[in-house]
């Protein structure tokens, strides 16, 4: 069931905050109505699968409370060796035997374990409240305050990656306060700016960008097609995820829950440093508080600190996929991160615009590793894009230079969309008819479509 189709928003959305609000003046019975649909929702995927959520939270659950009773350091890292076991085995125990297999030269059958939808989501929430709680947390939560937690279905599958202190304290909250329909109002924007950015934007990018890549998978592309295709992908890539984050904060905020921020118009930052601080900001801050700093992060020598950065990074890139492309993406954004501390340690700066550019052409040159199948596929595309393979030409529909223009002027002019809907924007009853029509016409775009799911559901 995805945010941005007809039965999400028909049909589960307005039963689930009706029911929600009609059990809003008691807590447990408004608390196990968001549990019990976030469990419907995930099964609507695939019900095999959840046991495996349930079990996860009911396991992790019990450790904190093992934790509380006895206040034994090792009692979180057992749980944390546990949530990193069950990653390894669904989402990279094939990965690690075709590595080993390969190097020995040996035939193998792969597994072809199904990934469990959003695993890398929920596994990386529960490890941060254990940490947290080894760190000397005091926070020891009620059943139905945890589980709502880690299953909340806005964020489940892909994020943005809440952690415990900044969302169950919430939950106190009466929902029916007196900012009930403002935050109605300002989720129900938001959601559709979310609903907008994937249906308008990157699923129309996804048709060239998909096509590019297919064909310079199956032949040569020049110049101009090389181009199209990453500047398509760049762009796809964006809408396609800040759209997601931008309906689950919106859908958050809708049942009375401030999510945080996911992103912050990333392809305006002037530094590799700067990138990280505006993509996937939840991550960003995952992989600096619980692999970076443990590390040593920046209180170390510069020798030791480049390697902190890139053994963060790597590992960020195998967190994104079971492919040693992502492991190289997530190297490649380490080693520049590294020279961009370096360079900012000895006080350098670059004129603004040509940092900006030349970082845009940076993370677009990475996007092409992201999304290549194979280095041979990715090496194509980049000498491709240097000209090697001739300029060669590329016909597109109106359509797309329409979402590829309006895409670039958003991503790089546009207003944030959480600061639109959240602060620019004052809630008025004209805005209702205006986005109801765009809700309607996106809906009626969804029913021409085939579904297409969200880039990150495969992470």
């Amino acid at each position: 069931m995805l945010f941005n189709s007809q039965v999400f928003i028909v049909f589960f959305l307005p039963a689930v905050l009706g029911l929600y609000y009609a059990l809003a003046a008691n807590r447990p019975a408004r608390q196990a109505v968001v549990v019990l649909a976030s469990i419907g929702f995930y099964a609507w995927w695939d019900v095999r699968f959840v046991p495996l959520l349930v079990g996860l939270t009911l396991a992790n659950w019990l450790i904190a409370q093992w934790f509380g009773v006895w206040r034994r350091g090792w009692i979180p890292l057992l749980g944390v060796a546990m949530n990193l076991l069950a990653l390894a085995l669904f989402k990279y125990a094939d990965f690690l035997r075709g590595t080993v297999f390969g190097l020995l030269g040996e035939p193998w059958l792969p597994w072809s374990l199904i990934l469990p939808l959003g695993i890398s989501f929920f596994v990386f929430q529960k490890i941060s409240y254990l940490i947290d709680l080894r760190r000397g947390d005091r926070h020891i939560y009620g059943f139905l305050d945890f589980c709502m937690f880690v299953t909340f279905f806005p964020q489940l599958i892909a994020g943005p990656l809440v952690r415990h202190n900044e969302i169950i304290y919430q939950f106190d909250a009466d929902p029916k306060r007196p900012q009930m329909w403002e935050n109605l109002s300002r989720g129900f924007i938001l959601f559709l700016i979310g609903v907008t950015k994937k249906v308008a934007m990157a699923d129309t990018l996804a048709m060239p960008a998909d096509a590019l890549f297919r064909q310079a998978q199956h032949g040569v592309l020049g110049a101009a097609g090389a181009w199209v295709a990453t500047a398509a992908y760049t762009l796809q890539i964006y809408f396609d995820f800040s759209g997601y984050s931008d309906m689950a904060i919106g859908l958050g905020l809708m049942f009375g829950l401030r999510l945080p921020f996911n992103f912050n118009a990333p392809y305006r930052a002037v530094s590799v440093r700067d990138f990280w601080r505006r993509w996937h900001m939840t991550l960003s801050r995952f992989l600096r508080d619980y692999l970076y700093i443990p590390l040593g992060g920046n209180r170390v020598g510069p020798a030791r600190q480049v390697v902190n950065v890139i053994a963060t990074m790597l590992l960020g890139g195998l967190w994104h996929g079971a492919n040693w492309t992502f492991v190289a993406w997530g190297g490649l954004h380490g080693g520049a991160l590294a020279v961009n501390h370096l360079w900012e340690a000895r006080g350098r700066r670059l004129p603004t615009p040509l940092a900006w550019l030349l970082t845009l052409l940076f993370v677009m040159a990475g996007w092409v590793l992201f999304r290549s199948p194979d280095f041979t596929h990715a090496g194509q595309m980049l000498l491709s894009m240097a000209g090697l393979h001739g300029a060669g030409h590329v016909s597109l529909d109106r359509e797309y230079v329409i979402a590829l223009v309006a895409g670039a002027g958003i991503a790089l002019l546009g207003p944030v969309s959480q600061d639109a809907a959240l602060a620019r924007l004052r809630p008025a009853p004209w805005l209702a008819v205006p986005a109801g029509a765009l809700l309607a016409y996106l809906l009626l775009l969804v029913g021409g479509r085939l579904p297409n799911v969200f880039i990150y559901f495969q992470f």
